[in-house]
């Protein structure tokens, strides 16, 4: 992975977890560690080429959906 692209991931996944904690009314502080714990920071960074394609509201819903079914209780 290049610089360029590194850069590409990790502006996206600050973006989903910003956008993640206006949805639900926490900090980003509080939206990144839910994220960590149930994964949704590893499959953001796993499947950006295809999450990136979508629309940032789709990758809130694919989060959300994703950390409850390992344990997280945000819906």
């Amino acid at each position: 992975m290049d610089r360029h692209e590194l850069k590409n991931r990790i502006e996206y996944i600050v973006v989903c977890v910003s956008e993640f904690a206006k949805r639900f009314n926490l900090t980003n502080q509080q939206a990144y560690a839910y994220l960590r714990r149930f994964t949704g920071i590893d499959f953001l960074n796993d499947c950006y080429e295809v999450e990136h394609t979508q629309s940032i509201d789709s990758a809130v819903d694919d989060l959300q959906v994703l950390c409850y079914k390992k344990g997280g209780r945000i819906s």
